[in-house]
């Protein structure tokens, strides 16, 4: 569905924006494919790597209305993956995180909907359920804008949809890349926020065909979940730094024990296919009218029992610590 097609990527030189456009330059010949983002310097070292004929590189910021604007002109499909992610930064600078993720998410629909675009798929994390931090705050009102998006398009043709995962494999700033420096540093012990903590684990490949075929499976206001393996955060120690001491640091600020992707509020909204779940919208749709559990691949779900909470710690699947190497290895 991306043969001869432009697609857009905000944040586009992040680890899931350089893997998407490998993927996507890999599997398909589109017309366009364009990287917005702020940073020059990651521009120009991305386009080091990734240089084919249809490559565009935008600078700009999604804080930027008009920018926006001006780059989604001609745009069939639009992936939103600019974000402000770092926990404890986002604590202490909160209207720079406010910025970014919801003022960009609104600036991004607006910019979608007056270039007619076919289709935009947000990023979402698992932090946005429920949130108790400012960034999974920021990104839960981002994900209510989006979903309401499709009510605020009338019968124009634009769609949006979220797609919400857990913690990458090393991706920058995440903590495995923290770990094996400091273990290659001659590190004697490693620190372990809590020994009950746990999170949802995913390979950034994986978290780029999700979304790949989310665009085929989406009818607009879906927010996807897959179905992805836990670790304890005491098995990561161990697997990176065998042997070593693990100093109990604390909770961060705005950290949560165990991560939740979909809440037992929710589960009157959420559909459970084979491998992954719909969290259906909790509003109704003027111009639309969609049959959530069958989607556009001719796939069926059904409606979770009442109740019903997917969270990292009552996961039926935790990964050991030879298969959280394993992952690292092939991600």
């Amino acid at each position: 569905m991306f043969d001869n097609k432009t697609i857009l990527i905000t944040g586009g030189t992040g680890s899931f924006g350089q893997k998407y456009t490998k993927t996507i330059l890999e599997r398909y010949k589109p017309k366009r494919l364009i990287i917005f983002s702020r940073d020059e310097l990651k521009q120009y070292e991305m386009q080091q790597v990734y240089n084919a004929p249809c490559m565009r590189y935008f600078i700009g910021d999604v804080r930027d209305a008009d920018r926006l604007k001006q780059a989604f002109k001609d745009v069939d499909y639009v992936i939103h993956a600019a974000a402000l992610k770092q926990v404890p930064a986002a604590e202490y600078n909160p209207m720079e995180c406010i910025k970014t993720n919801i003022h960009g998410a609104e600036n991004v629909i607006r910019a979608a909907i007056s270039n007619n675009v076919k289709k935009v798929i947000a990023l979402s994390t698992d932090k946005a359920a429920s949130p108790i931090n400012l960034y999974g705050a920021t990104k839960l009102v981002s994900d209510k804008l989006f979903v309401a998006a499709n009510n605020v398009v009338g019968e124009g043709q634009t769609r949006f949809s979220v797609v919400r995962y857990g913690n990458v494999v090393g991706s920058r700033g995440s903590v495995v890349p923290f770990f094996k420096q400091l273990v290659a540093n001659g590190a004697k012990s490693l620190p372990v926020t809590h020994p009950e903590m746990t999170r949802f684990w995913i390979m950034l490949q994986d978290g780029v065909d999700f979304v790949l075929k989310n665009f085929a499976r989406m009818q607009g206001g879906e927010i996807f979940v897959p179905k992805i393996p836990s670790i304890r955060i005491t098995d990561l120690a161990e697997a990176y730094g065998p042997g070593l001491t693990q100093d109990i640091v604390g909770v961060r600020p705005g950290e949560k024990m165990h991560e939740i992707m979909c809440p037992g509020d929710d589960s009157h909204h959420t559909i459970e296919f084979e491998d992954h779940f719909v969290i259906t919208p909790s509003i109704k749709f003027f111009s639309q009218e969609n049959d959530y559990t069958n989607n556009l691949l001719g796939e069926h779900g059904q409606l979770v029992e009442s109740g019903f909470e997917y969270h990292s710690g009552n996961n039926p699947h935790f990964l050991s610590t030879v298969e959280i190497l394993k992952m690292d290895e092939i991600g």
